[in-house]
């Protein structure tokens, strides 16, 4: 079996690409088992997000996975293959192992090191799971993916710097005050800067927003959205004495805030600091507005240095998790080594339990003057004599199926204690009961990631 991924995100097609192909949540189930009944997927999952629209399958045979999985989506977002194919990535295996990994990290985000990603796939894993659609390499597999997203933010420092404008202004200004809680914030202009700063700002604790702009329409629209208060900038700087902090982006070809009435102000509001970050091109605020006491004004420069010093961080950052990511790619191939040992070894039990049976039947048939006693005392003592003759095979197998001769030391484990029924003998025992019906039909032609050949079903490898 395969694990393998299909998608496209931010950088392989534009919005008006990915926004065909946006799944809505409620939508989810339904598309699950629809991409279920497609020919040789055995386990799936949707990641569908802004930036991204990743499908996540387990087949039984690569040959073709991409054309099926392009049917499944021209089916269900009713567009031609033709219209999206040039725009998706297809990823097998290890690569496949690897992308999930990164993208739980936050490396394969546009602004590297954020954290919603991995919400969002651990929400996108949980609506598979709770749809039956996973089994057990996907319950492993995401879980493990998972767990690396949350050991990648808290073991390193990647996403605690500002990696963008709007954020880094915020950020700087949690250096003068600590924090916003109970702070007034004065937002001048109302474009999308503004809107992302205002975001960060309510996200931060800020008590109150004033969102102030030439026209005034645009300042009560952008209010709304965040419970603030609107305001023509007239009106705002008549009250600069009553913030705490003002952060401005504006359009406007000249200065909207001159040090003058900066200076005005501050008389109004003796010994408390005024935080001023402006953040448009051309500069709002008149620099000399900086030399007034108690004020701090930053502009956009002071700014970028802040998120290119960051995003180098970040980059540094990025590099111990690509570390801890192989060596979780390790983790999980030795896991898939070790499930498909485990039919293996079940047939060597199932074979010494037949025997002793047998033998303890030809036994007490050839002495039936033994009492209840001294034929449990007889089963107990020759059971362990079996059990103690496959301890060292067994451990001995376990080891070596993990290596890079597995598959070879299995065949030859096989051929050794003539285990020639290992096909049957995968059938029972872990989920394979439950998971059977699905598998049934769609059991692999053999071969598949580090697997034992064909006598394996799926039933057997996804029962252990």
């Amino acid at each position: 079996m395969h694990i393998v991924v299909v998608g496209l995100n931010y950088r392989t097609a534009p919005v008006e690409v990915r926004e065909q192909f946006a799944f809505a949540e409620k939508d989810l189930p339904a598309a699950l088992h629809l991409l279920m009944g497609t020919k040789s997927v055995l386990e799936g999952v949707i990641v569908a997000t802004c930036n991204r629209t990743e499908i996540y399958v387990v087949v039984d045979r690569l040959h073709m996975c991409s054309y099926f999985i392009r049917s499944f989506m021209e089916q269900w977002f009713q567009v031609k293959s033709e219209q999206f194919a040039q725009h998706m990535y297809i990823y097998e295996d290890e690569q496949a192992i690897a992308h999930l990994f990164r993208v739980t990290c936050g490396l394969d985000s546009m602004v590297i090191g954020e954290t919603q990603i991995l919400g969002q796939v651990r929400s996108a894993f949980l609506t598979a799971q709770e749809e039956d659609v996973t089994a057990s390499w996907f319950n492993r597999l995401f879980k493990q993916a998972i767990t690396l997203g949350k050991r990648a933010h808290s073991e390193t420092s990647i996403g605690e710097s500002a990696v963008s404008v709007s954020y880094a202004a915020v950020e700087l200004g949690k250096r003068i005050f600590g924090m916003f809680s109970g702070k007034k914030v004065l937002i001048l202009g109302a474009g999308k800067m503004s809107e992302l700063t205002v975001k960060h700002l309510y996200s931060s604790g800020a008590a109150e927003v004033i969102v102030a702009n030439r026209t005034l329409s645009r300042a009560v629209e952008l209010a709304e959205k965040f419970s603030g208060k609107p305001s023509t900038i007239e009106e705002a700087l008549k009250h600069l004495d009553e913030v705490d902090i003002v952060i401005s982006s504006t359009g406007a070809s000249g200065y909207v805030l001159t040090a003058q009435q900066v200076a005005e102000g501050m008389k109004r509001r003796p010994s408390r600091p005024l935080f001023m970050i402006d953040i448009a091109v051309p500069r709002d605020i008149d620099p000399a507005a900086g030399e007034v006491p108690d004020v701090f004004l930053y502009d956009i420069d002071d700014l970028e240095g802040i998120v290119e010093s960051n995003l180098e961080l970040r980059r540094s950052e990025a590099a111990k998790i690509e570390t801890m990511i192989t060596e979780e790619i390790e983790e999980f191939q030795l896991w898939l080594k070790q499930i498909g040992v485990r039919p293996v070894i079940r047939a060597l039990q199932d074979k010494g339990s037949r025997i002793h049976e047998e033998t303890m039947e030809s036994l007490f048939n050839k002495l039936p003057e033994l009492d209840e006693h001294q034929r449990k005392v007889i089963r107990r003592l020759t059971k362990s004599i079996v059990n103690q003759m496959m301890h060292d095979p067994i451990n001995v197998i376990k080891e070596l199926s993990g290596g890079d001769d597995g598959n070879e030391a299995l065949d030859y484990f096989t051929r050794i204690f003539a285990l020639e029924t290992l096909s049957a003998a995968g059938q029972g025992g872990g989920n394979a009961a439950a998971e059977a019906p699905r598998e049934e039909a769609k059991r692999p032609a053999g071969g598949g990631f580090a697997l034992p050949g064909p006598a394996f079903t799926s039933a057997g490898l996804l029962g252990g």
